[in-house]
């Protein structure tokens, strides 16, 4: 009897099991095909097609629709851990959008979908447990990645890269993009002058040193009246490749952020741009000599247009790396030709991306051990981009910073807590890995980065 009702039992179960997931299945294609009818794509219809198909969004969007069962017991709990662990890692939504639109999508995006195809991490076993059609076929691959490597090569590949790394997801730098040379030497000059703070005793040059890896070299900048700021200062080099700026990305541009710090309380500390274009308009030939170029003499915009003009040609060309990246193969040593195959089997590169090798999104610190509840005493600044968007998801979420110079831009992380290149490679490989490397290929790694150290002289005029 006890036999009969173990056996009517699992009977039940696996009638259960597969009637609910036909019903998904079901639910599944209705769905998609409603989702795939929104729009008519300009981008790769049958990729968009194949996200939606799969249930991608399910994970990977903010409020996608959620099949009926999600409110059930232990599936209501499973679901909202793989929808919230997903969202962390990966927001497919600007993917999805240039898909629609036919353009660039986010080049940290392609590198996370390459390799989670490629590796075969997604979707995960329980999700096509239950969602019969969310597995990935073998010709879903292929579209996937011709489609991620025609994006790369129409989009990010770097100009006189060798045929071997175009589709690498790290690339050379590009040639010097156009400026004015007339608006650079006026935005040289002010980024050099202590008059934009406010008691004409900080400049821009004073916590992005230009002959520093473009940083101070501190945990934290001294501002105004021995103030200490609340953040580590990241490197002024090859920002402009940045997609924004600042470690929380509040300006969207160079201009942008060259008007944040001045009138910074704790920074350059300055009351208003009134005050500041007051003493730079006392200096009769500073003022003749940017009136040449900015008819309209010193405002707020010409004066920080003129700080971004010169910050574009703030670039760092001809590391080994780069050398190496465009055909010379014994720019890099043995060792760090090692590292680099390192740094991408770990993937580093799905987030320090592209010709910058980072700042092309932003990330959650500590993807896979919380790091601040191990470092302690949390800060606002540790919210990240939060304090920028009021984003849940923002929350001590940071913008990937550059790996280029690294070895010159110490003290490391965005709160300065790191001091040696190789105890920062060890934290990511904690943090964000969960990966325990053997010290050599640790030090194979920490020598693969020094290799990205570029040159720069400065050309410009600091002063009149």
């Amino acid at each position: 009897m006890i036999k009969k009702l173990i056996v009517g039992a699992c009977a039940l179960g696996i009638v259960g099991y597969l009637g609910t997931a036909a019903y998904i299945y079901n639910y599944d294609a209705k769905r998609s095909e409603r989702l795939i009818a929104t729009a008519a794509p300009k981008g790769d219809a049958h990729v968009r097609e194949i996200f939606y198909q799969r249930g991608c969004e399910y994970c990977h969007t903010a409020n996608a629709d959620m099949p009926f069962y999600a409110s059930f017991p232990i599936a209501k709990q499973l679901m909202e851990y793989d929808v919230k662990m997903g969202y962390v890692h990966f927001n497919l939504q600007a993917t999805m959008d240039s898909l629609v639109n036919g353009t660039a999508a986010p080049e940290s995006d392609l590198a996370k979908i390459e390799r989670a195809i490629q590796d075969e991490i997604m979707p995960p076993g329980r999700y096509t447990a239950v969602h019969w059609s969310g597995g990935v076929t073998a010709e879903d691959k292929a579209a996937i990645l011709a489609w991620a490597q025609e994006q790369r090569s129409k989009y990010y590949v770097t100009e006189g890269v060798s045929p071997a790394f175009k589709n690498e997801v790290v690339q050379p730098l590009p040639e010097p993009m156009p400026t004015d040379p007339k608006k650079v030497a006026m935005g040289s000059i002010l980024y050099h002058d202590n008059r934009l703070s406010g008691d004409n005793s900080l400049s821009c040059e004073t916590c992005h040193k230009l002959t520093a890896g473009g940083v101070d070299n501190l945990i934290t900048s001294k501002g105004i009246n021995g103030s200490i700021g609340p953040i580590n200062a990241p490197t002024v080099f090859n920002s402009v490749y940045n997609i924004e700026q600042f470690w929380d990305g509040r300006a969207k541009n160079l201009q942008e952020q060259a008007g944040g710090p001045p009138l910074n309380p704790i920074e350059m500390g300055s009351e208003s741009w009134d005050q500041i274009i007051g003493k730079l308009s006392q200096d009769p030939a500073l003022t003749a000599a940017f009136t040449e170029v900015y008819p309209q003499g010193f405002t707020a915009d010409t004066i920080t247009d003129a700080i971004a003009e010169f910050e574009k040609t703030l670039v760092t060309p001809n590391s080994p790396f780069d050398r190496f990246m465009k055909g010379d193969d014994s720019a890099l040593t043995a060792q760090q030709k090692h590292g680099f195959q390192l740094f991408k089997d770990n993937k580093c590169g799905t987030c320090h991306v592209g010709k910058n090798l980072g700042g092309q999104s932003f990330e959650m610190m500590g993807l896979k051990e919380d790091y601040f509840a191990a470092r302690g005493s949390i800060t606002e600044v540790d919210q990240g981009r939060f304090n920028f968007t009021t984003f849940e998801r923002d929350r001590n979420r940071f913008k990937v910073p550059t790996l280029r110079n690294i070895e010159q831009t110490g003290p490391y992380l965005h709160d300065g807590s790191m001091d040696t290149l190789k105890g920062a490679v060890e934290m990511m490989l904690k943090y964000q890995l969960e990966v325990n490397l053997p010290e050599k290929d640790v030090d194979d790694i920490v020598e693969f980065l020094k290799s990205t150290t570029g040159e720069y002289k400065l050309d410009q005029p600091t002063k009149l």
